[in-house]
């Protein structure tokens, strides 16, 4: 005989594991320490100051000389 199943327990529960599922991907997406944003942050900032330091300089098509 098969087992009586109640089906709003069933389906609340599928919706916790649902929910805790999502819950854990945004953890590891968003879940970051102070320290490790504040590195990728400075890492940031390094690339870009790099980034400018390389860019060259052209004279303005409408400066007079």
């Amino acid at each position: 005989m098969a087992e009586i199943l109640n089906l709003r327990r069933a389906r609340k529960a599928r919706a916790r594991a649902d929910s805790e599922r999502l819950a854990e991907q945004n953890r590891l997406t968003h879940g970051r320490s102070k320290t490790e944003r504040a590195a990728t942050e400075r890492l940031k900032q390094m690339e870009s100051e790099r980034l400018d330091g390389h860019r060259l300089s052209r004279p303005r098509p409408d400066a007079d000389e």
